[in-house]
């Protein structure tokens, strides 16, 4: 005969069971439905965020638009030959840009030649050999961050009291000019080289040294190659905004009326095309006024020349790697 004790226990194992999974099924559905509620709220959140972005994105590139336009429109009279070739002058018929073009070759082409070493290296030593436990490689990584927030203007007063007048003592030269702008412009090539080279896979610099290469020529063979389109994005990023700064310049030498082209990094009385344009602006003339809107579309090619010759070397390299 069946044992009721035994039956009455199965029956109530059954119904225990029954029990725990009809909550473990509640339990799912309502974790389920929150979930639900908090990936919508989420994807929500997500599509506002974009569109904000967008927003702004949009709003920037059309006052940006605008105001290339503008420059087109009020300039436009003036793209000719005469702007290129000629020099300054106090009659804005026989005025050009040509000492502000050549100025502003060398002391861009000079800055990026001074800037690109001093950043590439400094983020080879934080990155590759520098210990991070020890004091000074942490107020140097800290102050790298920092000085990429100081105005333009303190680089430019530090320029004046270090590079033309200080320890260096270079005078009022293009090349001093190129110097402070590289001071200005490190913070940000370091950063970038940084990233660059953090990012460079870990499996390249284990495979080269366990074949037998050094450190350094692990670097020099594998790394730097590999972060080469990084570092160019720092570069075209650091002449960006080197191109375009006019009050630094002021300080260190650059004037607002010149007759001739500069003969090289060390010589002295230069100007640059942010100069060149600012001294027109503040014309009260309306013909000086559309030679700075000349000047602007000028200032705007060469720009974007240097940065294409840049964007060439960037992709280049990253379809060898």
């Amino acid at each position: 005969m069946p044992d009721p004790d035994r039956q009455d226990r199965e029956t109530r194992s059954r119904m225990r069971t029954s029990a725990r999974q009809a909550i473990t099924a509640a339990g799912a559905d309502t974790e389920s439905l929150a979930l639900g509620r908090r990936s919508k709220s989420e994807a929500w959140k997500s599509v506002a965020f974009l569109a904000l972005m967008l927003f702004c994105v949009l709003v920037a590139l059309a006052l940006l638009v605008t105001l290339i336009i503008d420059a087109f429109i009020d300039g436009s009279s003036r793209l000719n030959a005469d702007l290129l070739t000629q020099f300054p002058s106090g009659v804005p018929e026989n005025a050009g840009l040509q000492s502000a073009i050549f100025g502003s070759l060398w002391v861009i082409g000079m800055m990026i030649i001074t800037v690109v070493p001093l950043a590439v290296g400094a983020a080879i030593y934080l990155e590759e050999y520098a210990d991070r436990s020890k004091w000074y490689n942490r107020i140097v990584e800290l102050n790298i961050q920092n000085l990429a927030a100081v105005p333009s203007i303190v680089f430019g007063i530090l320029g004046l009291g270090l590079i033309v007048r200080g320890p260096l003592d270079l005078g009022f030269v293009a090349y001093a000019g190129s110097l402070t702008l590289a001071l200005l412009v490190l913070p940000t090539v370091i950063l970038a080289s940084r990233e660059a080279i953090r990012s460079v896979p870990s499996s390249l610099s284990d495979g080269s040294m366990a074949l037998g290469a050094t450190k350094w020529q692990t670097i020099w063979h594998h790394v730097l190659p590999n972060a080469i389109p990084g570092i160019a994005t720092g570069t075209i990023l650091a002449v960006s905004r080197a191109i375009g700064e006019t009050a630094p310049l002021l300080l260190v030498g650059a004037t607002v009326f010149v007759t001739f082209n500069p003969e090289g990094p060390f010589s002295e009385g230069y100007t640059t095309l942010p100069v060149q344009i600012f001294n027109w602006v503040s014309r009260p003339q309306d013909e000086f006024r559309t030679l700075a809107a000349a000047g602007i579309i000028v200032l705007l090619f060469i720009l974007l020349l240097m940065n294409s010759f840049a964007i060439w070397i960037r992709n280049r390299y990253a379809r060898q790697t």
